[in-house]
């Protein structure tokens, strides 16, 4: 018998934007950080308290003491606001959550946000 509701095969509506910055590095692990939000509320109505950057190296040290870069980052949504960096091959990548083609696009803020990151990336 043929399953009358079959699974789904094939690619999943799933994208990601990764910007990249192109940087040689010798300790990877100086570029590897991630935001660590401190939030408030429940379900559609959490709103983000705080961002911290959480990380090993250098760049999440200069990123923590970017308050403007921080205060940027708060006012996105918790997707948007949840940014990794790592170095792959020769570059370092930015990207953040996953989204469906419904939600997936990049604000002027976003842009911003990221353009603000590359610049403490390039500057370490």
């Amino acid at each position: 018998m043929q399953d009358p509701n079959p699974m789904p095969w094939g690619a999943f509506d799933r994208y990601q934007a990764h910007f990249i910055v192109r940087k040689q590095t010798d300790h990877g692990i100086n570029y590897v950080a991630t935001t660590k939000l401190t939030t408030k509320g429940h379900f559609s109505s959490k709103t983000i308290l705080k961002v911290e950057w959480d990380g090993n190296g250098s760049l999440a040290k200069k990123l923590n003491e970017d308050n403007t870069l921080n205060e940027m980052i708060a006012k996105q949504s918790i997707p948007d606001a949840t940014i990794y960096i790592e170095p792959t091959d020769g570059v370092i990548r930015i990207r953040n959550k996953w989204k469906n083609h419904l939600e997936f696009g990049i604000t002027k803020e976003l842009f911003e946000i990221y353009d603000r990151i590359a610049g403490h990336i390039k500057s370490i």
